[in-house]
Parts: structure tokens; C-alpha cells; sequence
């Protein structure tokens, strides 16, 4: 999972460089933050429903919207989205003793 997500953000990185006329992401940056903050909120808000429905399709579905978003937040805020793994990872180890 962590290569679709690499892949991805390298996408998003792109069209923060480089933006291209009717890009989505492209228009999430043009924004700024509120806008990028209000749609992870949104997707959030849209997972929980999703779950509690119970459709796993759907909530496959609304899962990858707010991961997408938290991926353009990340990015807008240029934190490489290894602070992200690198954290996943220490909180995996065990504790000492």
C-alpha cells in the first residue's frame, strides 16, 4: 500500500509544481489550505458515515478520497510523506524491557 501511496504523492508533488489547467489537485493548491482542511474534514465526516452503513465498497470508496486528501494536505504543508511512514514505523516497535 505504502508504493500506491509514494506513487501518488509523487503525483500530487507534480501538480503542486507543476500545475495543469483542469486538474483537481491543481485547484485544491490554487485554494490554499482552508479549502485543502475543509475537504479532509469533509472526507472524514463522509468515512465515518460510510462506515457506519456497513457497504465495505463505499467505504473502500471514502477511504481513498480522505487518504487523497490527507496526501494534499501533506504536501501543501511540505511534509514528505515518509514523517507519516517513519512515524507508523516507530510506533510499531516494541517497548523496551
Amino acid at each position: 500500500m505504502t508504493d500506491v501511496l509514494a506513487e501518488l504523492y509523487g503525483v500530487i508533488a507534480e501538480r503542486k509544481t507543476n500545475p495543469e489547467e483542469g486538474s483537481y489537485t491543481a485547484y485544491l493548491f490554487e485554494s490554499g489550505l482552508d479549502k485543502i482542511l475543509k475537504k479532509v474534514g469533509e472526507e472524514s465526516a463522509e468515512t465515518i458515515i460510510a462506515a457506519k452503513n456497513g457497504s465495505p465498497r463505499e467505504v473502500a470508496c471514502e477511504t481513498a478520497d480522505l487518504l487523497y486528501h490527507l496526501l494534499v494536505m501533506l504536501c501543501r504543508l511540505d511534509m514528505p510523506l515518509s514523517a507519516v511512514t517513519d512515524e507508523l514505523r516507530q510506533r510499531r516497535k516494541p517497548p523496551p524491557g
